[in-house]
């Protein structure tokens, strides 16, 4: 007798490492509509509409270049102050914006996840694509001053490893995926993670060189708490190794470590997949703990 050829077949995973990306490549005109709706509903029924892409890191730069650069007297060399900042927060937002929008996608999705199946990690992958489309706005805010500032006469040009940024962008995405599905994962059991998310960004953002050199951290790190050396918690932290490099990359400014490079790819990849399998494990059981 010949057996039936099904079209789609659900079946439970039995395997702990069956991350199944093809059943996600199938489902990808799904993943798009996720996208879509994220994008057309983020801003709907507000005022200002995407001018909040904008308002957003214009502030937030303003505010550091007054209290880091004015009034703490933090140099940045030959690069504008203002520039300098804005070049951190643009790459920091589109991380903080994957974490944090990530990091809560069984409780905020739970409804439609109890009626009907598909992939559950194409909720989180919708967001992290989603989110390209507001850095995408804000990085091309960030080119205005920056021709703003060079045809006003300063020494500022993008490096030759400008060819890499968009891997940089990636990482970025990759690690506030990775980051989110294992913490939405807890969330599941521990809802208080949900407010501790929210209070530990703002703490990482500091420990990031968001705005500030990452040389300068070092620095002050190294001589605290009766001299002892914390310098290694900016090596261990990838994002301030990212951020560092984009303002490398953007402005030509700051230096890069191979150690930094290989081991923020190491932890990007680590982190990516132990997520992945995290979450996978996760959804099968998570709507009875809810």
């Amino acid at each position: 007798m010949q057996r039936d050829k099904w079209l789609f077949e659900i079946s439970p995973k039995n395997n702990l490492f069956d991350l199944n990306l093809k059943e996600v490549w199938q489902y990808r005109d799904l993943l798009m509509l996720f996208v879509k709706r994220d994008v057309v509903t983020l801003y709907k029924q507000t005022i200002l509409g995407p001018l909040w892409y904008l308002i957003q890191p214009l502030f937030t730069s303003i505010i550091f270049t007054l209290v880091f650069n004015t009034i703490a007297g933090i140099s940045t060399g030959q690069i504008p102050p203002f520039l300098f900042n804005l070049a951190g927060v643009t790459v920091w937002n589109y991380f903080k914006e994957c974490l944090t929008a990530t990091s809560d996608t069984f409780k905020t999705n739970e409804a439609i996840f109890g009626k009907v199946y598909f992939p559950r990690v194409i909720m989180p992958m919708s967001i992290v694509i989603s989110n390209l489309l507001k850095f995408g706005i804000q990085l091309f805010i960030f080119i205005c001053f920056y021709l703003y500032y060079y045809f006003n006469g300063y020494e500022i040009t993008p490096n030759t490893y400008i060819l890499f940024f968009p891997l940089l962008i990636i990482a970025m995405g990759m690690i506030g995926l990775g980051l989110g599905m294992i913490i939405s994962s807890m969330v599941t059991k521990y809802r208080d993670l949900t407010f501790l998310v929210a209070f530990g960004v703002q703490l990482l953002m500091y420990l990031s060189a968001v705005m500030y050199p990452l040389d300068l951290m070092r620095e002050k790190l190294g001589n605290v708490l009766g001299g002892k050396d914390l310098s290694w918690i900016v090596d261990l932290n990838p994002i301030a190794h990212l951020i560092e490099f984009s303002r490398f990359i953007l402005l030509n400014d700051g230096d890069y470590s191979t150690f930094g490079i290989v081991y923020t790819t190491l932890f990007t990849i680590a982190v990516f997949f132990l997520g992945l399998l995290i979450f996978n494990k996760t959804e099968k059981t998570f709507i009875d703990t809810i």
